[in-house]
Parts: structure tokens; C-alpha cells; sequence
């Protein structure tokens, strides 16, 4: 028996056929704090600092008993990052003995501390969308949203209607939980009524023409779009799900009123076409007169020798 619970007492119940015994549990009593062990401060802190970086043990916050002459010393804890952690050091001391020993000194989070969010396995940790195109995805052999598929019975006929008309042959197919969980996140989701294009339709799918409706208990609900103009083709989409290309659903046409004429200035046909001889002749500059060219000099010597010749 634990020293922090009593005995058992065992009474006879008067009055209980055969005389019966019946035993009568006590809960265990609280510990009490011990004097010694709580006094032990500045033991405890020394313990804290040899383990801890230097200045990161802060204030003492308190202590708590944890057992008869054990108790949790607590300090606060001054490392960036770890808000709301203390380290907790726990002291006992033996029984009739005055010394005060450190049994563990650790580092615990307190109610406002800032944790990691819990672990889980990489299997739970995926989400909708993380799957890539050349990703698997481990089986779930004790999945709670497939149940066992159809299996054969001998039936001949019987087996060829659940096979080729019911479409079964798997292995396991969806349970009525996953039924659940699928039509709610669809129902829920973009494709569901409750969209700002489903509101601002003028007719719900069921009313559609490019509605195709799902099979087996679903189809109640839900069907898939055909139509190449609707943004929600190829997808599934609920009964009173809409968009703007419902098959009977119209728009008032209005017929088109001529424009204005615009004249474009700037082409070609606005200029006059100028040859190009011309427009040169008519910008370059006015001539100006030329020098009399110079008349050559003869030397008088030279025409009396052509005088005297003649």
C-alpha cells in the first residue's frame, strides 16, 4: 500500500443475507506539505541553474506537494519562445532525516504555456488537397467510411445484377457513415445552395436538362453537370444547386441600335497623296545667283606677236 493512502476497513453489514461482508474503500488523503522540503528554495533553484542556460531561471512561483515529504518547487522560465513554461524541480527528504536531496528537475508547461499542436501520425496529418499527382496513400484496413463490398453468392442471375447493374464487385464500398460524410460535404460546400451563384440563378439543377443524376441512394440529392458552359461542369452538384446556364431559363434580348459614325483621322485615306519629285522641289530652298565665271587676261606682248604674224 502507498504511503499517501490507509487501509481498508472491513465491516459486517447487519442485515445482509448470509451475513455478508462488504469492504469499504477510503479515498486517499491529500499530502501534506512538508516544512523542510518547502524551505528548501534556494536548493531547488541551484538544481534548476545547473540544468538550464544561464539566466533563464526565473522568479520562484510556488510549490506543490506531490507526496508525504516530497514537493514541487516551481521557477519561472525566461527562454525566448517557451511563454507559460516553468521549471519544476521536485525535493524530498527521507523519513526522520533533516536533509533535503533533489529527486528530478524538469521543464513543464503550465496552464498558458505555448505548445506545439499534438502530434500525429503522417497518415492523419494529410489533408484534402495534399495528395499529388504521383502521391499514394497508405490502405486503412479498419476504415469507418467503407464497409465490405458484395460478395459472390453461387446465384448466377443474383450475381450478375449486383455486379454489372448495381455496379459492386469491390472489395469494400462506402458504409452508410461515409454515405453521410460525403453528401454533407458536398451539400456544404461550392456546389451546394447555399453559394452566391446558386442564389443568383433563376432555376435549380434538378430543372435542368444537363442534370444528371447520381445512382443508388444519392441520386436523391445530388447529380453531375454536363454542360460545357456552366462553371460547374463535370462536377457534383446538389438538386437546388444553380447557375446562369440553366437550359430553360432565359434573358430578354434586346436589339442592337446602329452606333455612331466615327471618322478616323488618322488613316491614310484623309491625306492627299504628294509625289515625292514634287514635294521636294516644292521644299528645297530658293537658288541663289552665281559669279560671273572670271575672263581670262591675255598679255599685250602676246597680241602684238599675233599682230605681227597676221
Amino acid at each position: 500500500m502507498s504511503v499517501d493512502s490507509v487501509e481498508d476497513e472491513t465491516t459486517t453489514q447487519g442485515g445482509t443475507p448470509g451475513g455478508t461482508a462488504a469492504k469499504r474503500v477510503r479515498k486517499p488523503r491529500k499530502p501534506t506539505l512538508d516544512a523542510a522540503a518547502a524551505g528548501a528554495v534556494d536548493l531547488a533553484r541551484a538544481a534548476a541553474e545547473e540544468v538550464a542556460d544561464e539566466g533563464t531561471v526565473g522568479e520562484h512561483l510556488g510549490t506543490v506537494p506531490e507526496g508525504d515529504r516530497i514537493v514541487s518547487h516551481t521557477f519561472a522560465c525566461l527562454l525566448p519562445g517557451y511563454r507559460g513554461w516553468r521549471w519544476t524541480v521536485t525535493v524530498t527528504r527521507a523519513s526522520r532525516a533533516r536533509n533535503v536531496t533533489v529527486s528530478e528537475v524538469c521543464l513543464l508547461p503550465g496552464d498558458d504555456a505555448l505548445q506545439p499542436p499534438v502530434w500525429l501520425p503522417w497518415a492523419e496529418r494529410l489533408a484534402p488537397g495534399d495528395v499529388g499527382p504521383q502521391d499514394t496513400l497508405p490502405r486503412k484496413a479498419d476504415d469507418p467510411l467503407l464497409e465490405p463490398g458484395f460478395e459472390e453468392t453461387g446465384d448466377e442471375d443474383l450475381d450478375r445484377v449486383a455486379l454489372h447493374e448495381l455496379g459492386l464487385g469491390r472489395e469494400r464500398v462506402l458504409s452508410p457513415l461515409g454515405r453521410d460524410e460525403a453528401a454533407t460535404r458536398w451539400y456544404e460546400g461550392d456546389r451546394g445552395p447555399r453559394t452566391e451563384i446558386a442564389e443568383n440563378a433563376k432555376g435549380q439543377c434538378s430543372t435542368c436538362g444537363f442534370f444528371l443524376a447520381l445512382a443508388g441512394s444519392l441520386r436523391q440529392v445530388f447529380g453531375a453537370c454536363a454542360n460545357e458552359w456552366s462553371p460547374e461542369d463535370g462536377r457534383v452538384v446538389s438538386v437546388d444547386h444553380g447557375c446562369g446556364a440553366h437550359s430553360e431559363t432565359d434573358v430578354e434580348v434586346t436589339p442592337d441600335e446602329p452606333s455612331v459614325t466615327v471618322v478616323d483621322d488618322l488613316s491614310s485615306d484623309a491625306f492627299e497623296v504628294v509625289e515625292t519629285a514634287s514635294l521636294l522641289a516644292d521644299d528645297a530652298p530658293p537658288a541663289t545667283p552665281s559669279a560671273p565665271e572670271p575672263v581670262a587676261v591675255q598679255d599685250e606682248t602676246e597680241d602684238d606677236a599675233v599682230e605681227a604674224t597676221s
